[in-house]
């Protein structure tokens, strides 16, 4: 993610910013460039005043204050770029689901700013794609099973609990978790969308070539998911593993990989808009120094993410620590994890010429 300043008044701004604090003006992301933008009112219309003849509408989920993004006025749809993907959102007229559902989106969209940046295909249901990309965000109904966050054939479920701070920090703990977030669950139930696309779809030398690093995808997932409830994560799952979830089956050790992937980009790119540098005075050791100054979305070798995510995270865990907060990054990426994201960072740049 990056910072933004207000096109008009030049203050800093955030992602999820609506309003300019210094100005007052109505703020608005535009999807088609991935900037934010201080927008003026004319005649039911918003303008960008630096792109003249150009008029613009919000989502009409802004209306529930979960987007500001943007359309062009002549839009034929009334959602934007990343809400037409929602095929079922919670009863609105519910305070609390609201509340669970702003925040809900607020994650969302950070992801599908993410996928834009890297130009991965995000087709919309109704745009032909066989398998497009879509979301239902559901209740626990009264009576019944409790809804069950995953993954089918490009459709993302994704339960309403996750958004309760306290009872996914419960869950977190009674399944012996290192993270928990929404917008991890985002990135990771993603990632099988992707291995769909990018790995499923490529043919079967692609399939050969992630088998390789993942293991065999055709293991019986059933199996592999009661054997590790029942037995956990081997113990020596960091020298291969990015969390021992991973471990479970070559799903999901793609799908942890690809969400750390996506981890390690957003964050590389917010580093780069503060211009951090890393470069502690009691070490003389180069490999805990870094100069984030680039733009990991464009970064051929993967190795170079990771040589200035490391220091990044082990002076963002430092300052944690001393605030009395548990790591922001509890990981380890060991060489086996950096080939596997080398392999995914290949498939995210091929896509990109696609």
């Amino acid at each position: 993610m990056q910072l933004f300043k207000c096109s008009h008044c030049e203050q800093v701004l955030y992602f999820e910013n609506t309003a300019c604090l210094r100005c007052g003006h109505t703020l608005g992301f535009d999807p088609q460039t991935l900037t934010l933008e201080a927008l003026e009112l004319d005649q039911g219309d918003w303008l960008i005043p630096a792109r003249p003849g150009q008029r613009y509408r919000f989502c009409a989920n802004a209306d529930h204050s979960a987007c500001n993004w943007l359309l062009p006025a002549n839009d034929p749809h009334t959602l934007c770029r990343a809400c037409r993907h929602n095929r079922t959102i919670p009863d609105l007229g519910d305070p609390e689901r609201l509340a669970a559902w702003q925040k809900i989106e607020a994650a969302k969209r950070r992801l599908f700013y993410t996928l834009l940046r890297l130009r991965l295909p995000t087709p919309v249901p109704g745009s032909g794609d066989p398998q497009p990309l879509s979301f239902d965000f559901l209740a626990d109904p009264p009576d019944g099973p409790k809804v069950m966050t995953g993954h089918d054939n490009g459709h993302i479920t994704l339960s309403l609990n996750e958004a309760d701070d306290a009872a996914r920090e419960a869950t977190r703990v009674a399944m012996g978790e290192l993270y928990r977030t929404l917008l991890g669950h985002f990135r990771h139930e993603v990632g099988h969308y992707y291995w769909d696309k990018l790995v499923r779809d490529a043919g079967e030398d692609e399939l050969a070539r992630c088998r390789a690093l993942f293991g065999d995808d055709r293991e019986d997932y059933g199996e592999a998911l009661q054997r590790y409830y029942d037995a956990g994560a081997p113990a020596d799952w960091q020298s291969a593993h990015v969390s021992p979830y991973a471990t479970m089956h070559p799903w999901e050790d793609w799908a942890e990989t690809w969400a750390h992937y996506l981890h390690i980009v957003d964050t590389l790119e917010m580093a780069s808009a503060f211009g951090i540098r890393i470069s502690p005075d009691l070490a003389d050791d180069p490999s805990m120094e870094a100069t984030i100054a680039f733009d990991p979305h464009r970064v051929a070798d993967v190795r170079r993410l990771v040589d200035a995510w490391l220091p990044l995270t082990w002076a963002i865990n430092s300052l944690n620590r001393a605030m009395g907060q548990a790591d922001a990054y509890p990981f380890v990426i060991a060489p086996p994890v950096v080939e596997k994201m080398a392999y995914i960072h290949g498939l995210v740049r091929r896509a990109q010429s696609a």
